[in-house]
């Protein structure tokens, strides 16, 4: 069992169970009977997306005890016994929209165990009760665009001080609401070893630790662009374990003998995972990720070190959910020859049966060819993707896709579709916006019941945006040099993909999606430095063409950060995109041939 005496003495392990809501359920159990002679002393997981919470939301209308992440405590049902035998401390987000909700039935599941558990649950991050009050201020964060539609949700993202504070008191399991991801890690990191809230080098180096393992196998070569690096792919990826020290660097690793890898690539990769600026903001502290430094330390041990932070910011980030309406979606399948000819018939049929396409609130028809002459039909088959949203149900559902299904003997030659008629489906709008601190009123309910408030972290100034002068790349277990200037360049000849020399990582921030991309090697990141513009991604990737691109500069981990404003619309919930998350963008990035 984990004593009082452990604590600061040595690092805190901290292993990760969960990267989304609906992730694997056996790792909660993996990770506390895992370890053998090392075992972990906090387990944490990450339940909750901006679209999780939306999904809570209806999970809410339909019976208002629920909101929370109901296979979290399935898992507690699996490893609570073992976690209260080991001392084992339990902090997670899965109380969703409901924790106190979640919190009472961990004390059931507790209860049922014959375990004598001390639950604590957060509140404060729901500023529903108060959100016309706030509504002058929860301008769109990317578009300034004043809040004219009705939430259903409205979320501060809080940070880690308020699990500290429950941990503190003696709390066995932490159940919290939305708190940023990283927070899970930062609130355990800063109970074990006793931080000041301005030891802002340590908070910032937990932020990076927490980001690093806040997707689970993402950090073990999961989606990682060089999976030829995974040594068993039949195996299980492990789950990620952060050990952090006293002075916020750590160690990214996992159990012995689980499948996957740790090294400096998957660390990178995870690192790029949806970020902006180099200076990172949480509740807590500003990390800067310009000065993150990766060292190989063996058979998956990966140490980050040397991060800098800085006072939080004065705002804190909200997330709401507005009511969007409803969509419908058709694909039809054009083959061989004439597609686009087939396509304009469709689609002037279709819309003339539904009385025009300005009944519609939004229309979006998405064209995709294929080459005629292909080696089979399914790659001779081009694709009419047609989505369209109203505030009308009924327009939208079996309306619409009973027309487009009655054109079947009536149309294009080779008419066939790739679903039948179908109702229509309800969507939210994502609406990021910001809040001054004063105005997020967080509070842990302790296991006695009692209520503490958890006063703001320091604060300074906004983040600006503005890409920051950094240093030069730091040794990685690969090479170390004092300047890029001082290197040749290399990169792919004209012709060669991008992905034959670099690797990438994407996803989705609201309506944005970031890419990071790096190289082994100072070399290749000298490459990207002179050549990989933000004009250049433009050109190689025509959905960005028309849109803001964003370049960031992280030399000490030989990449770069790119951010598309808008690529996704108004975030998942309601994209249309063809891929919503932006999870295979980096992937398009890399297939690009760069023209020379």
């Amino acid at each position: 069992m984990t004593g009082a005496t452990e604590r600061g003495t040595r690092a805190v392990r901290i292993a990760n169970c969960s990267g989304f809501f609906g992730d694997r359920l056996s790792a909660a159990k993996e990770m506390v009977e895992g370890g053998g002679d090392r075992p972990i002393d906090v387990l944490t997981g990450d339940w909750l997306a901006e679209l999780t919470i939306l999904i809570l939301h209806k999970q809410r209308l339909r019976n208002p005890d629920t909101g929370y992440a109901g296979t979290f405590l399935l898992q507690m049902q699996q490893v609570l016994g073992h976690c209260a035998a080991k001392g084992i401390k339990i902090v997670t987000n899965a109380g969703g929209l409901n924790p106190a909700g979640c919190a009472e039935k961990v004390r059931l599941i507790a209860e049922a165990l014959g375990l004598d558990v001390k639950v604590a649950h957060i509140e404060g991050d729901d500023l529903m009760p108060r959100v016309e009050e706030l509504r002058p201020v929860l301008a769109h964060l990317d578009t300034g665009a004043p809040l004219t539609g009705q939430p259903v949700t409205a979320n501060a993202y809080l940070g880690g001080w308020g699990i500290a504070e429950a941990l503190r008191a003696g709390a066995d399991v932490v159940v919290c609401p939305r708190v940023t991801d990283a927070a899970l890690v930062v609130g355990a990191a800063a109970w074990w070893h006793g931080w000041a809230r301005d030891d802002f080098d340590a908070l910032a180096g937990a932020v990076v630790a927490g980001h690093v393992i806040e997707c689970g196998t993402q950090a073990t070569g999961g989606n990682y662009s060089w999976f030829e690096e995974i040594p068993d792919p039949t195996l299980p990826l492990g789950f990620p374990i952060a050990e952090v020290e006293a002075d916020g660097s750590s160690v990214i690793t996992k159990h012995e003998g689980t499948g996957g890898v740790v090294n400096v690539g998957t660390v990178t990769a995870q690192l790029l995972y949806e970020i902006g600026a180099p200076d990172y903001p949480n509740p807590d502290v500003v990390a800067r990720f310009d000065t993150i430094h990766l060292a190989d330390e063996g058979r998956d041990r990966v140490r980050i070190a040397g991060v800098k932070g800085g006072p939080a910011p004065s705002s804190a980030k909200v997330c709401l959910n507005l009511e969007g309406g409803y969509r419908g979606r058709m694909t039809f399948v054009l083959t061989g020859l004439d597609q686009e000819r087939k396509a304009t018939w469709l689609r002037e049929a279709l819309f003339r049966r539904l009385g025009g396409e300005d009944r519609f609130a939004e229309v979006d028809v998405r064209f995709v060819p294929a080459p005629s002459d292909a080696a089979t039909q399914e790659q001779a088959s081009g694709r009419l993707h047609i989505t369209v949203k109203s505030p009308d149900e009924k327009l939208v559902g079996k309306a619409f896709s009973g027309a487009a299904i009655e054109l079947a003997l009536s149309n294009y030659p080779g008419f066939f579709g790739t679903g039948g008629p179908a109702e229509a489906q309800s969507y939210g709008v994502y609406w990021p916006a910001l809040v001054p601190v004063g105005d997020v009123r967080e509070v842990v309910v302790l296991p006695d019941n009692s209520r503490l408030h958890v006063a703001a972290a320091p604060s300074g100034s906004a983040v600006s945006p503005a890409t920051r002068t950094t240093e030069a790349p730091a040794a990685r277990g690969v090479e170390s040099v004092e300047s890029v200037e001082s290197v040749e360049p290399v990169g792919p000849e004209a012709g060669e993909a991008l992905g034959t020399h670099f690797a990438a990582r994407s996803g989705d921030k609201g309506g944005n999606a970031n890419v990071g991309i790096w190289a082994r090697d100072a070399a290749g990141y000298a490459w990207l430095a002179d050549n990989l513009t933000a004009d250049a991604v433009k050109a190689l990737m025509p959905e960005a063409a028309d849109l803001e691109v964003r370049r960031y500069e992280l030399p000490n981990l030989c990449a770069l950060n790119f951010v598309i404003v808008g690529l996704l619309g108004e975030g998942v919930a309601s994209s249309t995109a063809f891929d919503a998350q932006a999870k295979g963008l980096g992937e398009y990035l890399r297939s690009r041939v760069w023209p020379g």
